[in-house]
């Protein structure tokens, strides 16, 4: 993942904290949330000594924070919270101008996504070999947590993103998976009025 040109990203079902570890070096301050005890212990372990990086244990709907992120991305976590509340929460924790990323899980329910899913299956074996080539009586821990089948259809994905993130772009994936982007529109200073524009591009400071 290149750099989002954010100060500041929330990772809403952070696992073990894989994606956090990719992008940590792009952002100055990076918040991880984890409701699965045993993974958040993990994710903080990986992060112990980094004060750029806070991971904590809690559901999203327990999370009560006035604070705004300037990027939000949540991978493989959205079918698990209730869709409509959820974006909500989503558009008010994001700030002006920030970028939401998503990549969700969604149920077949037609020819295109079951041909899709057949695709998937197989194309799901040979990248299951290539990379895990020997196998293991033991799950990875990420593997580990909770999990729940999909409850809505790409389709009515689609129809309450646009209601509640209005311009979000999703399009279809492999492995049962979709992509959301969003970026929040700013507030014009002088009227208060809403002014799209894309997340600036930030240039990091060189370490000293």
């Amino acid at each position: 993942m290149r750099s989002c040109g954010a100060e500041s990203l929330l990772d809403i079902g952070c696992g073990t904290g894989n994606l956090i570890d990719r992008i940590r070096t792009h952002v100055d301050r990076v918040t991880g949330i984890e409701p699965d005890a045993a993974t958040a212990r993990v994710a903080a372990a990986r992060f112990a000594g980094n004060d750029s990086v806070v991971i904590e244990q809690v559901r999203f709907d327990q999370l009560r924070s006035p604070r705004q992120w300037e990027a939000i991305t949540l991978v493989a976590a959205l079918h698990h919270l209730p869709l409509v509340d959820t974006l909500r929460d989503l558009d008010r924790l994001l700030s002006p101008g920030g970028r939401l990323v998503v990549v969700g899980c969604f149920r077949s329910a037609g020819p295109i996504d079951y041909a899709t899913g057949f695709v998937s299956s197989i194309a799901n074996l040979v990248v299951g070999k290539i990379k895990h080539p020997h196998p293991s009586d033991q799950l990875p821990i990420e593997m580990t947590a909770p999990t729940t089948a999909p409850r809505e259809t790409l389709t009515e994905i689609r129809c309450a993103a646009a209601e509640y993130l209005p311009g979000a772009r999703i399009r279809r994936r492999l492995f049962w998976r979709y992509s959301l982007v969003y970026d929040k529109q700013r507030l014009r200073p002088s009227s208060g009025a809403p002014e799209h524009s894309d997340m600036p591009v930030r240039q990091r400071r060189p370490p000293t």
